[in-house]
C-alpha cells in the first residue's frame, strides 16, 4: 500500500514544484491551498483539485508544510490535534524546527528536507537542465534531511520522499537540524548570499566608474568560473603572487577579524528569529 501524503501550500512558489515532482509518484498526494490563485495554478497546470484540510488529514502518514518559515508554527499548531500518533511532519527547512516553533508532539515524527541546488561546476548538457538554477526540474542537485524526532527506521521513509520531491537527484546528505541551520542561514544566506550581494555592487561601482556594463559582467562572471574553481579545488591550480598579494589586502578590508562569529549557536539563533 503506498503512503498518503497532505502537501499544505501545493500551489505555491515551492509547492508546485513538489506537486509537480510527485504527479506520476507511487504516493498518494492531498492537495491543500488556501489561496485562490494557487488554486488555479494546480488545476490549470496540473489538473489537481485542492481538498480541505480536515479531509486531507484523515489517515494521511506524511504532512509536508510547503509553506513560508512564518507560517510554519501556527500551521502545525493549528494541523497538530488532526494528526494521529506516528504522522511524519516533513518541513523544507530547518528555521521553524531549529527555533521550535513546532508541537510538543514526542508521539509524531518531525522530518527536514532541503535542496542544496544545482552546482555550479556540473556535466549536464541538455540546454533545460544548464538553464534549471533552482532544481528540482531538470539539472541534478543534492539534498541534505535531518530526522529531528521519530524512530530511526522513519529517516528512510523521509529521505524517500524527499528524493522524489527534489528530483532528480546528484547526492544525499544526512545532518541534524543544528548542521543544517549551520548551512542556512549561516552558510548560504547569511555568507554567501551576502558577499554575492557586495560583488554585485561592487560591479556596479566599476561601471558607475565607467566600465561599460556587458564587459564588467563578463569579466566579473569569468573570473568568478575560474577563481571559485582554484579555491573549491575543482581544478588542479594556484593564484598568481599578485592575486594572493590582493587576497591577502582585500580581507582584512572587506571582511571584520571576528566575521566567523554568524556561525555561533547564539547568532545562527538571533538569524532565524528574525527568518521566522
Amino acid at each position: 500500500m503506498s503512503t498518503t501524503i497532505a502537501l499544505f501550500g501545493a500551489g505555491g512558489k515551492m509547492g508546485l514544484r513538489l506537486s509537480r515532482n510527485l504527479q506520476g509518484s507511487a504516493y498518494r498526494v492531498r492537495h491543500v491551498e488556501v489561496s485562490p490563485a494557487g488554486q488555479e495554478r494546480l488545476k490549470a497546470e496540473l489538473g489537481v483539485e485542492c481538498v480541505p484540510t480536515a479531509a486531507a488529514l484523515d489517515g494521511a502518514e506524511v504532512v509536508i508544510l510547503a509553506v513560508p518559515d512564518t507560517l510554519i508554527g501556527r500551521l502545525a499548531a493549528e494541523i497538530s490535534p488532526m494528526l494521529q500518533p506516528g504522522t511524519m511532519v516533513m518541513t523544507l527547512d530547518a528555521a521553524a524546527p531549529f527555533a521550535g516553533h513546532l508541537p510538543d508532539r514526542p508521539d509524531l515524527v518531525y522530518f527536514v528536507a532541503h535542496p542544496c541546488h544545482p552546482p555550479i561546476f556540473n556535466d549536464e548538457s541538455e540546454p533545460a537542465a544548464r538553464r534549471d538554477f533552482f532544481g528540482g526540474a531538470h539539472a541534478r542537485q543534492s539534498i541534505v534531511s535531518a530526522l529531528m524526532q521519530g524512530p530511526e527506521s522513519a529517516f528512510d521513509l523521509g529521505e524517500e520522499i524527499a528524493k522524489v520531491i527534489y528530483a532528480p537527484i546528484l547526492r544525499s546528505h544526512r545532518l541534524t537540524v543544528e548542521q543544517m541551520a549551520l548551512l542556512e542561514p549561516g552558510l548560504s544566506e547569511t555568507v554567501c548570499a551576502t558577499l554575492l550581494d557586495v560583488m554585485r555592487e561592487a560591479m556596479d561601482e566599476v561601471v558607475a566608474r565607467g566600465v561599460p556594463e556587458v564587459a564588467a559582467r563578463d569579466f566579473l562572471l569569468g573570473h568568478m568560473t575560474i577563481l571559485g574553481a582554484v579555491i573549491f579545488k575543482e581544478i588542479p591550480g594556484q593564484f598568481s603572487d599578485a592575486c594572493n598579494k590582493a587576497i591577502a589586502f582585500g580581507k582584512p578590508r572587506l571582511m571584520r577579524e571576528d566575521w566567523k562569529q554568524v556561525f555561533d549557536r547564539a547568532e545562527i539563533a538571533d538569524s532565524i528569529r528574525r527568518i521566522t
